[in-house]
């Protein structure tokens, strides 16, 4: 019963908190803060209504100064609901160009300032990489993306796929890294409390100087680093 409740709010929550951001994206179009407020307006309700507890370690992600290449482990749909808290100020998205069809959420996420790329169309995605390239290096933007590339359901972080870093190189920025613990695999949606989260950004790691030649160990290292702070934050959830 808990979770058909829980459905019927998220529900609603989703078209209401869709509206919202239609509503400020037609009043100031591509703004790129219009992301982290679209956010917002899904996560904090979502959060109440999934009684889901958070523990956030992101003082180096929002106090960062300059443009970066966020990269974020990627679990679920929950995900918007659970990071949308830590989006910092003026950060936009990657995403697939098909989910301009979903209604309210695909014409916001357009409105918001976000890059929405064709991956069957080369032609098309290396228009969006020189897109961000110049977003990164010009417009005092950051890019979110999750670096896995799909969801891994809580079952632990998946290989990375190169774009998040090919783009980092080619504007010369630093990567921030962004753990999200293992909430997808242990959430109870007809629980009262759904279950606890913790998220934690790591210190920047930069690329000025590197080529993509650099590239396979930028990813060794970020994932090395992204999989021992996730595990250990699972141990700690664990343990408490």
């Amino acid at each position: 019963m808990l979770f058909i409740l829980r459905m019927l709010l998220m529900s609603l929550l989703f078209v209401v908190a869709g509206l919202l951001g239609l509503i400020l994206g037609l009043c100031r179009p591509f703004n790129p803060d219009n992301s982290r407020l679209c956010a917002l307006m899904y996560s904090a309700p979502a959060l109440l209504i999934l009684r889901l507890k958070m523990n956030a370690e992101v003082k180096g992600l929002l106090e960062h100064q300059r443009s970066c290449v966020i990269i974020a482990n990627h679990q679920s749909n929950y995900d918007l609901f659970v990071v949308g808290r830590v989006v910092p100020p003026r950060t936009v998205c990657i995403g697939k160009q098909s989910l301009k069809w979903v209604p309210f959420f695909g014409q916001l996420f357009w409105l918001a300032g976000n890059v929405m790329i064709n991956r069957g169309d080369a032609a098309h995605a290396k228009q969006a990489m020189l897109t961000t390239t110049d977003t990164l290096q010009h417009k005092d933007t950051s890019i979110w993306m999750f670096a896995e590339g799909t969801r891994n359901l809580g079952k632990g972080l998946l290989p990375f796929k190169k774009g998040a870093f090919q783009m980092a190189i080619a504007a010369g920025v630093p990567i921030i890294p962004v753990c999200v613990s293992s909430y997808a695999r242990d959430m109870r949606l007809n629980s009262w409390n759904a279950g606890d989260v913790m998220i934690r950004s790591l210190a920047e790691i930069p690329t000025a100087g590197l080529t993509l030649d650099d590239m396979p160990q930028l990813i060794e290292t970020c994932h090395a680093q992204m999989k021992a702070c996730i595990e250990q934050m699972d141990q700690q959830l664990a343990a408490a």
